[in-house]
Order: structure tokens, then C-alpha cells, then sequence
């Protein structure tokens, strides 16, 4: 029997992701047409904000450029143009950078990856922690402060939280600097690693605080769960210390969850990246998105969408393939 079932699960995982990467394809379809739906009606004409509000230009003119950039055509001609130009690679170029859209996506993704990466673990490791602290002491003072915190963070926006700390750590204290990824003034490779990391440490809190108390107060209920079953109840009566519950029992039941909820953070991660990066005049992906639509690159726009895209349906495969790893009864269930 243990054959047959082992045998019977082998092509599980295969086919798990086999069903992800299927919808990742249809997700893009239907996001490219929403997007570029979405841009197409928008009120800013990409044409302007190229040539800036201060130029003037005759119709013929005007009508030169936009038949130049296709913008003299139908929508769906447009959106098939662009849609297979993307099938080959060709994101097309950026209008405010006057670069491809790949490159200016490679060179600014990195530093976003860089504050997305601290942010995620930060939020995953403390939110746990503090969230397991808070449910083995139900009611204490510990269990106060951390849904105290948890509570008041959760219903707390990023951005609003970042225009805090810069007044206080910034402006008050001038413990960190205002904004952008090195000192203003200095060229990038002459930017040491301390001064950057010295720019980098407020837009990480600011990023991951959100996080910990999504993931703690989640934590929390999940190990309340766990603490208040039947099993355990029996393991106390066994002698078994809080210690001894929370690993044999606690961590075992209480980490999928954590898991699940932490890659599927993907999607609010970015988000949040976006409002962290604005506030803080940081050149990542998040702020590149805000000048896109603010200045009518619709190639950019469109690329950034399509990556966001791709690293929020990431996040969510990541934890299938680990959920099925870890806890047999999904794999059974795949």
C-alpha cells in the first residue's frame, strides 16, 4: 500500500507546477489587455508628456508622431503590434529614458529585489516570532504589545508610515538621510556601500513593519488554535513544558500557514514597494512605475505591469510547491 501510494504521488509535483505555469500564461494574456485597456483610456496622452506641456506643436506635426509610435492606428492593431513585438523579447523603449525597456527594468529591479528581499525575510522571521510569543503567553503583557502593535500597523499605510519616519528619524533626529539610494550629488560608482546601506536601512523598516504584523497577528490566531486542541491538552497532562509543546506541537502546525501567508505577501510586498520608493525617492522598480504613469510611458508602464505580474504568481507557486513538500495531505489533494 505505502508502495502504491508512493508511487502514485512521484508525478505530483511536476504536475502542480505544470498547472501553474498554464495559468501564469493565461494571467499574462489577461493581464497585457487589461493593462494596456487601462492605459489606453487613461487621460495623460503619451505624446505630450513626451514633448513636455511647454511645446507646441502643429497638427501635422502631431500627426507624424503619432503615426510614427502607431498611434494612428485602431486599438486592437496596437495591442497586437505591441503583443508581438513582446512575444520576441522586444518590450520596446522607454519614452522618458530613451533606453529600452528591458535595460531600464534590469537596472533599477535590482535594487528593489535588494529592499523587497530584507523586507520579506524581516517580516516573515520577526512576524512568526512575535506572533508565536504571542500565543504562548494569551493574555500577558507580551500578548498586549505585540497585537497592540500588530493591530495598529495592519490598518496602517506604508506610505503614510514612511512620511512618519522620515520626519522623525529624518528630520527630528537627522539619524538617516531624506531619500534616494546615495548621497545627492555623487556619482553612483563613487558610492561606498556604507552610505548606501545608510540610505537603504529606512525604506527596509518602513517596508517590512506592515509585514511582521500581517504575519504575526496570523501567527498568533493559527498557535492559539493549536494550543487550546485536544492533543495538547493531553500533551500538558504528560508533563510536557511550553518548550517542549511548541516544538513538538506548535511550530509543526503553525509554520505552513506562516508559510502560505508569507509568499502570498508577494502581491503587498510590491505594492508596498511601489509607496516606500515614492516616499523615499528611491530608484527602484516601484518609483520607475510611478514616473512611468505619471509621464505617459506606456511601454514602461506595460513592462513593469507584466513583471509585477510574473513575481506576484511566483510568490504564490513558490508556496504551493512548498506546501506540497511539506505537508503530505495537499500533495494527495494535487
Amino acid at each position: 500500500m505505502n508502495a502504491r501510494r508512493t508511487a502514485g504521488a512521484v508525478p505530483v509535483m511536476p504536475r502542480l507546477i505544470l498547472l501553474r505555469v498554464l495559468r501564469l500564461a493565461s494571467l499574462l494574456a489577461g493581464v497585457s489587455v487589461l493593462a494596456f485597456v487601462l492605459v489606453r483610456n487613461s487621460p495623460i496622452d503619451p505624446i505630450q508628456a513626451y514633448i513636455g506641456a511647454d511645446v507646441d506643436l502643429t497638427d501635422e506635426q502631431l500627426a507624424k508622431l503619432r503615426e510614427r509610435w502607431g498611434l494612428d492606428r485602431s486599438p486592437v492593431e496596437q495591442y497586437l503590434a505591441w503583443a508581438g513585438t513582446l512575444l520576441q523579447g522586444d518590450f520596446g523603449t522607454s519614452t522618458l529614458y530613451k533606453a529600452p525597456v528591458t535595460d531600464v527594468m534590469g537596472a533599477r529591479f535590482g535594487a528593489s529585489l535588494a529592499l523587497m528581499a530584507v523586507a520579506w525575510t524581516l517580516s516573515g522571521v520577526l512576524g512568526y516570532l512575535l506572533g508565536a510569543v504571542a500565543a504562548m503567553h494569551r493574555g500577558r503583557l507580551a500578548d498586549r504589545v505585540v497585537s497592540w502593535y500588530s493591530y495598529t500597523l495592519s490598518a496602517t499605510p506604508a506610505f503614510w508610515l514612511g512620511i512618519v519616519f522620515l520626519v522623525v528619524f529624518s528630520v527630528w533626529l537627522g539619524w538617516f538621510p531624506v531619500g534616494l539610494a546615495g548621497p545627492q550629488g555623487v556619482p553612483a560608482a563613487d558610492v561606498t556601500f556604507a552610505q548606501r546601506l545608510h540610505h537603504f536601512v529606512l525604506p527596509a523598516i518602513t517596508l517590512s513593519a506592515v509585514g511582521v504584523a500581517n504575519i504575526a497577528m496570523h501567527t498568533r490566531e493559527k498557535m492559539t488554535d493549536v494550543l487550546n486542541s485536544d492533543y495538547v491538552a493531553f500533551a500538558r497532562a504528560r508533563g510536557e513544558t511550553g518548550a517542549q509543546i511548541f516544538k513538538n506541537h506548535g511550530f509543526r502546525n503553525s509554520v505552513v500557514p506562516a508559510v502560505t501567508l508569507q509568499f502570498a505577501y508577494f502581491a503587498e510586498l510590491f505594492g508596498g514597494s511601489v509607496l516606500a520608493e515614492t516616499v523615499f525617492s528611491y530608484p527602484g522598480l516601484g518609483s520607475t512605475l510611478t514616473e512611468a504613469a505619471l509621464g505617459g510611458d506606456v511601454p514602461l508602464l506595460l513592462g513593469i505591469v507584466l513583471v509585477s505580474a510574473v513575481f506576484v504568481f511566483t510568490g504564490n507557486l513558490i508556496a504551493d510547491v512548498v506546501n506540497a513538500a511539506i505537508d503530505p495531505r495537499i500533495r494527495r489533494r494535487a
